[in-house]
């Protein structure tokens, strides 16, 4: 029989385990009645929400009537014992956690308990400790389950086909190729230019692929040194060179049953290439210091702006290895050869923003839209995307107009007079200057100036909002005396 012990001790166990026993319904199914209420009591005490059933029969019934969470049952019971509600709970409930309760436990009902997916086996006789505890474990359980749907669920969102913006027909025919192609465990090389969104389609190929529940590792080919490059891929034991203080595992390792995304593959130096298409050929890599081979498993994704056979011709890149990283190649067009995808991404990036800022954006001026259609857009989606923060920045009066517009994409004889803000943002000296009749060098001081207190002096952030290099606005805080710290 279950004794009682205080709640506040209980309660502690449930804020240990970081979960609100409130929300989880537990059905607690036992054909002797005093025990199942002692039971459902001991749980009460610390939250759970209770029901109770005295017999496996009417266990079934409610289980197929109720949406519950964890099922608490006996295992010796008439008509339907409780591997006979475990199973069903499993059948018509499967995320449902089942804790099997017995004073007959032997090691094969234990270990068709567990086959059978039973979350825990509790002996009698049961101490209330014992019983929480377990219910507490099934509710975390629960809860993580939860938590990893719920973050698969906006992978989806953002890096799932249906998350990619486009209106285009060569997007179109991108997207349709991504979806063969995700399925399978082929190589992928993806090519285009900078800023076309070559790792969000990496990620779109992972989250649609059978290893969408494995990692996904990115790495960047031309920011690392050979000597560094091969240790984030390979890893490396202890001491095998001077700073090589502890062991370190690659990023291929990382990756195993996952995905690994190689950007810029372009610049990878030749030693590395070779390395690398060894592990290609045999499944197996070797940190560096170290002679035992590890068995992985690991797609590759890889990217470049670079054209390969080019690199190849030039004898920098190895022939081999390119065509073992192009079994499949998704070509990505520049956006200015897919002018009907720029007015969805700039919405779709201006909503974004808008809530990353908390501005509230009611509409866009007719004359912005045509502009970015006539804009030929070198740096592509990622330079649309910053153009549109540094608009929603910029924005005072809740309309995206010229006055928010970047310098690229001011004209001669645009009407640059900011408007009067109803809750202005506040100059140094306390008050918003006037635009009304200065010229452009002031309205472009006051811009960068605002900007640079938008992003506290970060000017690489702030150039990226004004879509300008740094060392134009490093020019520009020199030649207007601002403070660009």
């Amino acid at each position: 029989m279950v004794s009682m012990t205080s709640a506040p001790q209980n309660q502690t166990q449930a804020d240990t385990l970081d979960v609100q026993p409130d929300q989880f319904r537990v059905l607690v199914v036992d054909n002797d009645k005093a025990h199942a209420m002692t039971m459902a009591e001991s749980l009460e005490r610390i939250g759970f929400v209770c029901t109770v059933a005295t017999s496996g029969p009417e266990g079934a019934e409610k289980i197929m009537a109720e949406p519950f969470e964890i099922v608490v049952t006996d295992l010796v019971m008439n008509d339907i014992d409780g591997m006979g509600i475990l199973q069903l709970t499993k059948e018509h409930r499967p995320n449902c956690e089942v804790i099997v309760v017995t004073g007959h436990a032997t090691v094969s009902t234990a270990v068709e308990a567990m086959q059978n997916e039973a979350l825990n086996f509790l002996e009698k006789p049961l101490t209330p400790d014992k019983l929480r505890a377990a219910t507490l474990k099934a509710a975390q359980t629960i809860q993580l389950k939860r938590q990893n749907s719920e973050l698969m669920r906006r992978l989806d969102e953002k890096f799932g086909f249906e998350g990619l913006i486009y209106s285009s027909n060569k997007m179109r025919q991108v997207v349709q190729r991504l979806q063969r192609i995700a399925p399978t465990d082929a190589s992928v090389l993806i090519l285009g230019e900078t800023g076309t969104g070559k790792e969000v389609v990496a990620q779109a190929i992972h989250q649609n692929s059978p290893r969408k529940k494995k990692p996904f590792v990115p790495l960047n080919c031309a920011e690392l040194s050979e000597h560094l490059l091969e240790s984030e891929l390979f890893g490396h034991a202890k001491g095998a060179y001077t700073d090589a203080a502890s062991e370190r595992i690659g990023r291929l390792e990382y990756a195993n049953g996952g995905t690994l995304f190689l950007d810029e593959i372009g610049d990878m130096p030749l030693a590395t290439q070779v390395k690398l298409l060894r592990v290609l050929e045999s499944g197996e890599i070797t940190r560096v210091g170290e002679n035992k081979p590890v068995r992985i498993n690991v797609r590759l994704l890889s990217a470049t702006n670079a054209n390969l056979e080019t690199a190849i011709a030039a004898g920098t890149f190895r022939s081999d290895l390119y065509h073992r990283l192009r079994i499949v190649t998704v070509q990505l067009p520049p956006l200015r050869d897919r002018p009907d995808d720029i007015l969805p991404l700039f919405d779709h990036f201006l909503k974004s923003f808008s809530k990353k800022h908390d501005k509230k954006i009611r509409g866009i001026d007719r004359t912005v839209f045509q502009r970015c259609l006539d804009y030929d857009w070198p740096g592509n989606v990622r330079q649309l995307r910053n153009f549109a923060e540094s608009m929603v920045v910029l924005d005072l009066d809740g309309t995206i107009g010229l006055d928010d517009l970047p310098p690229e994409l001011i004209q001669e004889g645009d009407d640059l007079v900011a408007p009067v803000d109803p809750n202005p943002a506040v100059s140094a000296n306390g008050e918003m200057p006037s635009m009304v009749g200065q010229p452009i060098s002031e309205v472009e001081k006051w811009l960068i100036g605002e900007t640079l207190k938008a992003t506290s002096g970060n000017r690489e952030e702030a150039s990226k909002m004004l879509g300008i290099g740094e060392r134009t606005l490093y020019r520009k805080i020199k030649e207007y005396g601002l403070r660009g710290d």
